[in-house]
């Protein structure tokens, strides 16, 4: 089982979970995790990646250009490993969504490749959402 962890902050994901029971799961190759970092994915030269909601309203948002491009990076990277291009299942971990249940982690543990989308600011750019985010 392959995690992909799309964030802000791959740090703060890697350590905490390489001192936990899903690090030593890593140890033994019974999983692999990579936290990859949405700023890379940026074309702004401040490595910004949030604006202003379109139409208005309080707080940012992620916004869809560097989300998509770093989705597409896990794509292109599970295409080399397994030599198919396949579409990944994403979740978006956010206070709004599903609360999170052992018959969802059942399900879940069936796939092969696991994007997780952490999101930051007021959320995530809503195109990305309907467009890519399966949970």
């Amino acid at each position: 089982m392959n995690f992909y962890v799309m964030t802000l902050f791959p740090e703060m994901i890697e350590q905490g979970l390489n001192t936990s029971i899903i690090g030593r799961a890593m140890e033994k190759d019974l999983l692999s995790l990579k936290a990859i970092n949405i700023r890379d994915y940026t074309l702004d030269k401040h490595k910004r990646v949030d604006d202003y909601p379109y139409g208005g309203g309080a707080g940012m948002l992620m916004t869809v250009e560097p989300v998509l491009r770093t989705y597409e990076a896990v794509r292109a990277d599970i295409a080399e490993k397994t030599g198919k291009s396949e579409r990944p299942r994403v979740v978006y971990l956010t206070p709004w969504g599903h609360t999170f249940t052992q018959k969802m982690a059942k399900e879940l543990a069936q796939e092969e490749n696991l994007v997780f989308l952490c999101g930051h600011y007021e959320g995530i750019d809503q195109r990305f959402i309907d467009e890519c985010v399966d949970e």
